[in-house]
């Protein structure tokens, strides 16, 4: 995949260039629809699938007083965005300036002119530019004078891809929800993968080995999402390589911290990775944090988690 970080830097149009926009935050089984769609018809032109969307996210230059968290930063969204078969991405460096473009002119300048759009992929609520003024009804007119077609995709429902989840259509904001709730599992079936943290091990207060017989990776947390306090079965990958393992996120309330941590105990696994980069996939909740009367007795509940997501993740 061609990733583009400059709209000036596009020297000539794409060949049969067939597009979708948008923010994509968490590239979910809806977004990948999407991007399927596009692919089939460049594929039926012998054309170049292209997909656009902001960095950073619109939301973090548009509101006043702060933004949703985002389920995807940037570099995993381009992963995930590459993983679609894409052929290019492109990423418009979001500004109050650019938000004050008219539709007719993103229309004119940049999609046909500058990308060479011969077809774009929407949704049906999509809206773009200067006051939201273009939707789907602005492209199709438009359509009629720079002669492109609009495809009107159909948003994939949540009832259809799982059930007992949340109802109606996919969308970034019920699947933040979810991982907000800790319901992880269910999140896992509707983004098409589970829901992945990403940090640096950092020097934590090296109690996991040395008191609980249990040594921990305490996470420095890249991403801004993190699921409900709880503990966690989950899958780590470190230098290319996955382990099993039980994740805590919370306060350490049997210590009386009131520092909010996370930190994995990787099954099985007996290096030194302090500084290294490490991604958490959660697959489970297994409990809430609890607090116990001891060392003792929190102990033996980490051995039951540990039995709990072994359990979980040999199935």
């Amino acid at each position: 995949m061609k990733i583009i970080n400059n709209i000036e830097s596009i020297e000539k149009p794409f060949k049969n260039a067939v597009v979708t926009i948008g923010n994509f935050d968490g590239v979910h089984i809806g977004h990948q629809a999407l991007f399927h769609e596009v692919i089939e018809k460049a594929d039926s032109i012998s054309g170049t699938s292209v997909a656009i969307t902001f960095n950073p996210h619109p939301a973090k230059i548009l509101k006043q007083k702060g933004h949703l968290p985002l389920i995807t930063i940037h570099e995993q969204k381009i992963e995930l965005i590459e993983k679609t078969g894409i052929d290019v991405l492109i990423c418009i460096p979001f500004t109050r300036e650019f938000a004050q473009l008219p539709a007719l002119e993103f229309v004119r300048d940049l999609l046909i002119k500058r990308i060479g759009m011969k077809a774009i992929v929407v949704g049906n609520d999509y809206a773009f530019g200067k006051n939201r003024e273009g939707n789907t009804d602005f492209l199709k007119a438009c359509s009629k004078e720079y002669d492109f077609e609009v495809i009107v995709a159909d948003w994939i429902s949540i009832s259809s891809a799982t059930s007992n989840t949340l109802p109606g259509r996919i969308s970034s904001t019920k699947i933040r929800k979810l991982i907000a709730d800790g319901r992880v599992a269910k999140a896992q079936q509707v983004l098409g993968r589970y829901y992945q943290i990403r940090g640096i091990v950092a020097k934590g207060r090296d109690r996991g080995g040395k008191l609980l017989g249990f040594p921990t990776a305490n996470i420095e947390i890249q991403d801004e999402l993190c699921p409900k306090k709880g503990v966690y079965a989950v899958i780590v990958e470190h230098n290319g390589l996955k382990h099993k393992g039980v994740a805590n996120i919370g306060y350490s309330p049997t210590f009386n911290d009131n520092i909010f941590t996370i930190e994995v105990h990787i099954l099985d696994f007996n290096e030194n990775i302090y500084g290294g980069n490490i991604r958490v996939n959660f697959v489970k909740r297994i409990r809430d944090e609890l607090k116990f009367s001891g060392i003792s007795e929190l102990s033996e509940q980490i051995k039951k988690d540990i039995d709990k997501a072994r359990s979980i993740l040999s199935l």
